[in-house]
């Protein structure tokens, strides 16, 4: 497999800032980070972006998480291993991802329960994050990124290093 170009994102600098500050934003505003990345793993799953896939998936369980909810953010509708929190982010991201597949967008009922769940501040960071990992999937599925290939770059690495001095996030497709 090879992508079809750099990423954008590290073509064009001042969109890869934009992204990242948004993400930073994200991270500021008390979503809880396992939500977070549920919501980026379960939206990259619809959107079939290996790469991001991949990376949430490794960060879920870095972060602790178990092999049962990884193995069933896919159908967390039929698995009992979800909070209902997570359980309303996780429809509120499949609504958003999937804009064109209803004439009601993001009915009421899910806008509702995710509302019932977070504040408007979190529930303005979840929406944010739906968001932001719908531009990353765009931009990788696009450009067919390979997964765990840009990391492993010297590119990769030169530009993790400038952002970690810089004291910039380094996550990218978060």
């Amino acid at each position: 497999m090879q992508a079809r170009m750099n990423n954008p994102a590290m073509i064009l600098p001042d969109s890869m800032k934009a992204l990242l500050a948004l993400g930073a934003s994200v991270k500021k505003s008390g979503l809880p980070s396992r939500t977070v990345d549920l919501v980026h793993l379960r939206a990259s799953q619809i959107n079939g972006c290996s790469v991001c896939v991949d990376m949430h998936a490794r960060d879920l369980k870095r972060g602790g998480e178990t092999d049962e909810r990884l193995f069933a953010v896919a159908a967390w509708r039929d698995a009992p291993y979800f909070t209902d929190a997570e359980r309303a982010a996780l429809a509120l991201t499949e609504a958003v991802t999937r804009l064109s597949d209803r004439p009601d967008p993001v009915p009421d009922e899910i806008w509702d329960e995710a509302a019932r769940h977070y504040d408007e501040p979190a529930l303005a960071a979840l929406v944010l994050s739906i968001a932001v990992i719908n531009v990353w999937n765009r931009l990788n599925v696009t450009t067919r990124q390979v997964a765990g290939e840009w990391a492993k770059s010297a590119e990769a690495q030169a530009w993790l290093a400038s952002q970690a001095g810089a004291g910039q996030p380094v996550a990218v497709g978060a």
